[in-house]
């Protein structure tokens, strides 16, 4: 595959969302990877003026340093915490940022440059939203729990394995796995090993790393405390180009061997298939034994452009104006993306007959539960008149099996769809 990684501009690059008729603003951080673009973003509709309070400092973990949990560019890894507060004071929230992966040694060479890659970049301080929120109506089940944003430097989903470096012949260092353990016991000795009620959540590669590492979080909590694990926008498919290709197989593929993933993957599915065929939650999210909810859109915007229409495979550039605005795809460019929902459907049916929780709604976006407009609010996105903070409450709270799943594309007028420039 061709390689091409744009650099991430934290505090500058804009990006435009539109609901419908009008334009919101949007803070963007954006990398591409062997030609995967990747965004995240965090629209206003009204400019908002964050209060001190609202933000959230970086802290480095210290004893990283003595267990090797370096990010790619041997800098130390980190987190920001907000404490919890009144009912909340002993529940835990933990959020993994995602930002894609890096599958060679030029891909992860430039990663380090970059806040995915090395805490030397990274923000100070962040502005917590979604379901990291502390205001109860942005916010209205979590709000009040200890609340922690896991930043991501390794570019494996928490995965990499310091073993694989032995063939790197440079300065980078893999050590996902370690990372993982270091916050978790940085975090364990802050006060959630006392947690009553725990929930690891993560958007896209972050997301993927909530699936991995559900279990592990759970065996270290109290035996009676409530552990639960939501992956957005993490459900990734392994499913051909529309070219035939098997671009984003290869790539994790590739992943998977550069940074020594197998280890840290699902060892029923390793087991069985193929290591690199193991980050794909299809094969491994059923096996789970904590309980999981799933928020993905049935048109995620990302896995359309880089795992469905990949720029490589659109020789002719036919579909280059839907890959950035699903209201110009021709009625046979939405067959196809109807066929990459079926797809989804398929991949997740194992999942819902053990009542696995999910919102799949008709949207073409990629992560939304961090964002206030699309977690809770008025013009919120909904299925059944239920926002995703809502579905997500009755699963966790109430123990309910919650399956909302959306009608095809148009027809959810409440939906936020992204509109490339």
């Amino acid at each position: 595959m061709t390689l091409h990684l744009q650099s991430i501009l934290t505090n500058h690059r804009r990006v435009w969302w539109r609901k419908f008729n009008w334009v919101v603003a949007a803070a963007v951080s954006a990398i591409f990877l062997l030609g995967f673009s990747l965004f995240f973003t965090s629209p206003n509709k009204t400019p908002h003026f964050t209060l001190l309070s609202d933000m959230v400092p970086l802290t480095l973990i210290a004893n990283a340093k003595n267990t090797g949990a370096f990010c790619l560019d041997g800098s130390l890894p980190g987190y920001h915490f907000q404490k919890g507060f009144g009912s909340g004071s002993r529940n835990w929230l933990l959020h993994i940022e995602g930002g894609g992966w890096c599958n060679t040694i030029a891909s992860c060479s430039y990663r380090k440059t970059t806040a995915l890659g090395s805490s030397k970049y990274m923000d100070h301080e962040v502005k917590f939203a979604g379901i990291l929120s502390s205001d109860p109506s942005e916010n209205p089940d979590f709000f009040s729990w200890n609340k922690v944003k896991i930043r991501y430097c390794d570019g494996a989903s928490f995965a990499g394995r310091p073993e694989s470096e032995i063939n790197n012949g440079t300065k980078l260092f893999f050590r996902g796995q370690l990372i993982w353990e270091a916050v978790k016991d940085e975090l364990l000795s802050l006060g959630l090993s006392n947690a009553r009620q725990a929930l690891l959540s993560g958007c896209s590669a972050g997301g993927l790393a909530t699936l991995i590492h559900c279990d592990d979080f759970r065996d270290v909590l109290p035996k009676d405390a409530k552990v639960k694990c939501l992956s957005d926008a993490g459900f990734f498919l392994n499913e051909k180009d529309v070219a035939g290709n098997h671009t984003i197989q290869s790539f994790y593929h590739d992943v998977v061997q550069l940074q020594g993933v197998s280890k840290s993957l699902n060892k029923d599915c390793v087991a069985k298939k193929d290591p690199f065929k193991c980050p794909f939650p299809q094969e491994f999210t059923s096996s789970i034994k904590t309980p999981i909810f799933l928020v993905n859109p049935a048109y995620d915007f990302w896995q359309i452009q880089n795992i469905l229409v990949p720029v490589s495979s659109d020789f002719q550039g036919d579909w280059f104006k839907c890959r950035r605005n699903i209201h110009d795809c021709s009625p046979r460019q939405i067959a196809i993306l109807q066929g990459f929902r079926n797809s989804l459907l398929k991949a997740l049916n194992d999942f819902l007959q053990i009542n696995g929780g999910v919102f799949i709604n008709s949207c073409f976006i990629h992560c939304q539960t961090w964002m206030a407009e699309t977690w809770h609010g008025p013009a919120s996105p909904k299925i059944n008149n239920k926002t995703i903070a809502e579905s997500v409450g009755d699963w966790y709270f109430n123990d309910k099996t919650v399956q909302q799943i959306d009608c095809p594309y148009p027809c959810n007028p409440t939906c936020y769809n992204m509109e490339f420039p």
